[in-house]
Formats: structure tokens, C-alpha cells, sequence
């Protein structure tokens, strides 16, 4: 099939040499990885990933691990679930 469209879209400029870093890394073009993602839009009949809003219970906890707060520290898995109370 002939390739006659083309998609212009504006992004940050470090997120786009990040992106392409990674294609790199796995053999892709750019172009290459726009294909893929399209096709499993097509395939999947929506986006290729789960894609939610945060609760409020959610965003709190994302909020406190970003800022270091009310983190439980664990030695090794026995002592998480110790702490658990499993």
C-alpha cells in the first residue's frame, strides 16, 4: 500500500529525542513507530494501554511517594508482609 498521508504534531522537543533515542535502540524510525502505534489503534479499537482518571485516594498516595512522605520501608518481602499483616 501506497504511504500518501502525513501527520504533523507539535511536541516537546525533549520528549520527542527521548522517544526517538528509545526507536533507535529498538531498530524503529520514527515513522516505523507512529505505524505501529496506529496499527494497534486499529487492531484494539482504541489506544494500545489502559488510560484512567485517579481517584482521590490515588492521586494522594502518587503525591506522597513523589514527595517522600508516608513511605513504609521494607527490609525484604517477609517484612513487607509482616508489615502487611499477612
Amino acid at each position: 500500500m501506497n504511504k500518501t498521508s502525513t501527520i504533523r504534531a507539535r511536541i516537546e522537543p525533549d520528549l520527542k529525542n527521548k522517544a526517538e533515542y528509545i526507536f533507535r535502540q529498538l531498530g524503529l524510525t520514527t515513522t516505523q513507530a507512529i505505524t505501529l502505534f496506529y496499527k494497534q489503534v486499529e487492531l484494539r479499537k482504541g489506544l494500545p494501554f489502559d488510560i484512567a482518571i485517579s481517584n482521590e485516594i490515588t492521586r494522594k498516595t502518587l503525591d506522597d511517594t513523589d514527595s517522600g512522605r508516608n513511605l513504609i520501608v521494607c527490609d525484604d518481602a517477609d517484612d513487607m508482609f509482616k508489615k502487611l499483616g499477612i
